[in-house]
């Protein structure tokens, strides 16, 4: 007899618990270190990283146009996916905040959340997804293209972002 499990698990969390809060600081000190680290040499001041991270609650990935998904490894959480409606068009929605922990990576989770998150797009009633990335993030701009998002002109204006992409969900 040969037993089946799935060490992975995917599901809607608030985005004010603790765990999400924690896996807010590990994703924001993750891109923030390497951003600087990369430009100038020397990771986040502790005190701005602080600022940052009380700044961006996460309150726009609250229902009824937003959720926040965690994913689970063992039990353990390890990564985020969230998604919320446009407010100037809510038949497209963007993804944001997906990561995994590093010790979490290359087991199929990152494909497993982003797909958790197009299916959450679907069930608030988007037919597209958009996201935004950087130049320095190029393993989630790989996971993107592989996973059909197409790059864009700009959808918004926001600092840090160099790459644009959207999906269609129909």
């Amino acid at each position: 007899m040969t037993a089946t499990t799935t060490l992975w698990t995917v599901a809607p969390e608030p985005f004010d618990s603790p765990v999400a809060a924690a896996l807010w600081r590990a994703y924001y000190t993750e891109v923030s270190d390497r951003w600087y680290l990369l430009h100038k040499g020397h990771v986040t001041d502790p005190e701005e990283l602080e600022r940052e991270v009380a700044t961006d609650t996460g309150a726009y990935l609250a229902p009824p146009h937003g959720v926040l998904l965690v994913a689970r490894y063992g039990g353990e959480p390890v990564g985020t996916a969230g998604v919320r409606l446009m407010t100037d068009d809510t038949t497209t929605a963007e993804l944001k905040r997906v990561f995994l922990r590093k010790d979490a990576r290359g087991k199929g989770g990152a494909t497993l959340l982003v797909t958790a998150a197009e299916d959450a797009a679907r069930s608030l009633g988007a037919r597209r997804i958009v996201l935004d990335t950087r130049n320095d993030l190029v393993e989630a701009r790989t996971l993107y293209t592989r996973l059909g998002y197409e790059e864009t002109e700009p959808h918004n204006d926001h600092d840090y972002a160099e790459h644009w992409f959207t999906k269609n969900l129909t």
